[in-house]
């Protein structure tokens, strides 16, 4: 049994582990949406020859009118972007390396407080898969002794924070992904994406969501398994003292009829000589052969 106890509980301590790894790794990436988006070209300078448009006159004379004969997605740039619950980075066309913005200031005004209620949400989930991670090491503790009993409150009170953790999580994520999708929407002109999709941010979030549910019911499993085996064994041990005690109650019973019988004997063979009573005790058998002749003769 505490073979079977201590597996279980490595296996919710694994899966709380991954959780809290892929929780805190989607919390602080940037890359729970990635895409591109389309920026007008720059105009080329000495430094950039390529990817941008070229009008061949001199730009500095103001009076001079010049013209791009590129129209259509020729005259744009399609650059990358990764987006985060904290900032959101695209490709610097100017420059390289990358431009980061907050995505808090980029999100529109209406959904800023949800936006923070899923920042908060997801704080709150860390810290409570830290709490049960927690609680899961010390019943893992516990389930190398014999303290069955502070064993399993702890089995309990993991398998709970464990599945507020998860709720907590899955609303954490639920509401982000809204808030990212009305952003793209509403958001700044010179932000909103051409074409975007879930990135390996938002992945880990749900696997984290993933492997937190399923830590929380192994959790509940490895409890519930433990009770009934407790309760089978602890009534399997009371039906055999019981079985005991009624084979003890009955060799005792026996003995003690046995020696009431002997008792009873004892005294019933002593009783006629103690009272004064003689007993009458048959004498050897008659011979016929010895009784005289006339007394049939007499008694007719």
């Amino acid at each position: 049994m505490k073979t079977t106890r201590k597996c279980r509980a490595l296996l919710s301590v694994s899966m709380n582990l991954l959780a809290l790894f892929f929780s805190i790794t989607a919390f602080i990436t940037t890359y729970w949406c990635v895409g591109t988006q389309r920026v007008p070209k720059p105009k080329c300078t000495k430094l950039r020859t390529h990817n941008c448009i070229d009008y061949g006159v001199n730009e500095t004379d103001p009076k001079v009118v010049v013209y791009s004969w590129e129209t259509g997605d020729d005259r744009f740039l399609f650059r990358q972007f990764h987006t985060g619950i904290w900032f959101s980075c695209a490709e610097n066309i100017h420059d390289e390396g990358e431009k980061c913005r907050s995505f808090i200031d980029l999100a529109p005004a209406s959904e800023r407080g949800v936006l923070w209620l899923s920042v908060v949400s997801e704080m709150l989930y860390i810290v409570l898969l830290i709490v049960g991670f927690s609680l899961m090491c010390l019943e893992l503790v516990h389930s190398s002794t014999s303290n069955m009993i502070d064993g399993l409150k702890l089995n309990a009170f993991a398998a709970i924070f464990t599945v507020l953790s998860g709720l907590l999580g899955m609303v954490a994520h639920m509401m982000y992904t809204q808030v990212f999708q009305v952003t793209v929407t509403l958001g700044p002109a010179d932000w909103r994406p051409y074409n975007w999709d879930y990135g390996w941010s938002f992945c880990m979030a749900w696997a984290s969501f993933t492997c937190c549910m399923g830590a929380s019911v192994t959790t509940l499993n490895s409890y519930t398994k433990t009770v009934i085996e407790f309760r089978h064994k602890r009534k399997t041990f009371v039906q055999s003292i019981r079985k005991e005690q009624a084979r003890e109650a009955l060799g005792h019973y026996r003995d003690h009829s046995l020696h009431s019988i002997s008792q009873t004997v004892e005294v019933y063979t002593q009783t006629p000589y103690s009272s004064g009573i003689r007993t009458h005790i048959p004498a050897a058998p008659l011979d016929l052969s010895e009784v005289p002749g006339t007394l049939g003769e007499d008694q007719c």
